[in-house]
């Protein structure tokens, strides 16, 4: 599903403010600058750096770290599942 900016705050009970200090901060991307949609991911992403922020109190630097660490093991995921994929079709 893909939310506008206003839909998307609602969803993830963000203010406007808060999610354009995230985007700043490149933690959430939306998929247009001139009219930004946001995806389930995004959604999923936001409620991620909130638990981080709130529940567990990570400071935003320490915010950054860990999502640039679950990219990472999403990217190595996918390389995983391709040279799977490769190695069963051979």
């Amino acid at each position: 599903m893909k939310f506008t900016m206003v839909e998307f705050c609602r969803e993830a009970r963000l203010d406007q403010q808060t999610l354009e200090i995230w985007i700043e901060e490149e933690w959430i991307i939306p998929q247009s600058a001139t009219d930004p949609r946001f995806s389930d991911v995004d959604l999923a992403r936001a409620q991620l750096i909130r638990e981080l922020m709130g529940d567990l109190g990570v400071n935003a630097e320490g915010v950054g770290i860990v999502l640039r660490l679950v990219d990472q093991v999403h990217s190595l995921r996918s390389v995983l599942a391709e040279t799977i994929a490769a190695l069963r079709a051979r």
